[in-house]
């Protein structure tokens, strides 16, 4: 391949390759012919500017970077759930599933943006940085332990919306005995000093219950006996920052309740943008295409990072592709999918928050 002039650019939608070992694959195509600084791997993800704001929420917002580690958070949970099905692409999504999908980019993406240390600075390489140690500092899931901390998931009929929805296997150019998964659960471990013992529950579907996206933290409760027994359960503070459809952050924290002793009621602070902002969020691929032609990476997907992520979710493709469907389809069209995904959570004394 001959090389391009010093100002050409090459934007890469996702998904990156179907595993590590094609994504290595792919890039030294690219980079035959393009360098580092001119390639723009995209996820459009990374170009909402609710996603964007988390940096700017934790760092520039003392009292919630302060609280932001495992002294003061219990876990944290991640939900990228699709109301709609599949729409028509059964030929990709056989190929892909909801791992390759969602999953190994847009959802590994919001982990690394909670999860993430200060950046040095804003430059693009100091943030993707960052980015990438998250990635790194996942404990690795070995092939062995998979079914012990993740569930996988298929649709069948149901109903979205108010309407009847047919099953996966039902839909066009999907193979009748199909084991792609539509769904999938897992809870992960960042193992490094700010995040080690805390949770990171991660969940992502198609034919859900509702379309949301959005990143929930749920702190340590308070010792709960000094305001009596009667208060033996509380419910917990949260923080939920909504990335779509309603663009939003509350915070819920305990008040007493009136004329009542002792009595903690839970109230919500809740901020929408468009509340505020008095605009509509503008569409993330019309940003990052800008951000390409002025020069800036911040918000692209560097290669290491690419390797990185799938070197988390390989294990759960390599083990649900050799082993048989747990009973396809075991969620209907319209729920908060398979029962094993509160299941989960229950064997740790959890449930999930968005519902």
């Amino acid at each position: 391949l001959c090389h391009v002039g010093e100002s050409a650019k090459i934007i890469v939608e996702k998904p990156f390759g179907r595993d590590r070992v094609s994504a290595r694959e792919l890039n030294a195509v690219l980079v035959g012919t393009f360098r580092e600084d001119q390639i723009y791997r995209i996820d459009h993800y990374l170009g909402k500017e609710t996603v964007q704001n988390i940096i700017f929420f934790r760092f520039a917002n003392t009292i919630f970077e302060r609280l932001w580690n495992s002294q003061y958070v219990d876990n944290i949970q991640i939900t990228v759930a699709e109301e709609m099905g599949i729409e028509h692409r059964g030929g990709f999504y056989e190929q892909s599933g909801v791992v390759r999908d969602i999953v190994q980019n847009h959802l590994m993406q919001l982990v690394a943006m909670v999860a993430m240390e200060p950046p040095i600075g804003f430059e693009a390489d100091y943030i993707r940085d960052e980015r990438v140690k998250v990635f790194r500092s996942i404990k690795p899931l070995r092939e062995g332990d998979v079914d012990s901390v993740a569930v996988r998931g298929q649709y069948g009929p149901g109903f979205a919306g108010g309407e009847a929805a047919k099953g996966y296997r039902e839909e066009e150019g999907v193979a009748p005995d199909s084991i792609t998964p539509t769904f999938m659960a897992a809870r992960l471990e960042v193992a490094n000093w700010r995040w080690a013992g805390v949770p990171f529950y991660v969940r992502a579907g198609k034919r859900m219950a509702r379309r949301v996206t959005e990143i929930c933290l749920q702190f340590t409760q308070p010792p709960l006996r000094l305001f009596g027994r009667s208060c033996d359960v509380l419910e917990p503070n949260i923080l939920v920052l909504t990335i779509q459809p309603d663009e939003r952050i509350f915070l819920r924290f305990g008040v007493k309740y009136p004329r009542a002793a002792n009595k903690i009621y839970p109230v919500n602070i809740d901020f929408r943008y468009r509340d505020v902002f008095q605009e509509k969020m503008r569409p993330p691929y019309g940003r990052l295409l800008v951000d390409c032609m002025k020069g800036d990476l911040t918000l692209f997907v560097r290669q290491d990072g690419v390797e990185a992520m799938w070197g988390v979710v390989d294990p759960l493709i390599e083990r649900w592709e050799k082993a048989e469907a747990p009973g396809f389809p075991n969620y209907a069209a319209g729920s908060w999918g398979p029962a094993a995904a509160d299941r989960l959570l229950a064997r740790d004394g959890r449930r999930w928050i968005t519902e």
